[in-house]
């Protein structure tokens, strides 16, 4: 098997507003969400294809200090679209946040969007 990063874990506050977040905004789907026990939850979501899956981890204790700030205030994650108008125009409908408005870049077009907890994300559909 070659290797891959195969989950990113994303800090949440709460694992139901967060799935209502990924899976209704982003439309990500929904790939697992497992009872651990003891308030724990293994909830994983995905932006579809084989590619990179997110760990959605509840955050406990001192954890909650940097929800929203996984990235240190930078754009850490890359959301790739063959159809940046259509996941634009989606997204938008949906109440996600921009922070700006589309443009178009020697690398592709792209915008930058927060999550529900702040994180900073570019979606980007790359030039061919």
């Amino acid at each position: 098997m070659p290797r891959r990063v195969a989950l990113v874990s994303l800090l949440v506050a709460d694992y139901d507003e967060a799935i209502a977040f990924y899976v209704g905004k982003l439309g990500f789907s929904l790939v697992e969400d497992t009872d651990m026990g003891h308030g724990k939850r293994w909830v994983v979501v995905s932006p579809g294809g084989d590619g990179t899956q997110f760990l959605l981890a509840r955050a406990v204790g001192e954890q909650a200090e940097v929800i929203g700030r996984q990235g240190g205030g930078r754009v850490w994650l890359f959301l790739h679209t063959d159809d940046f108008a259509g996941d634009h125009a989606r997204m938008s409908q949906a109440g996600v946040r921009f922070l700006e408005d589309p443009r178009h870049e020697a690398y592709g077009t792209v915008v930058v969007f927060e999550d529900l907890s702040g994180n900073r994300w570019d979606l980007m559909q790359p030039k061919a």
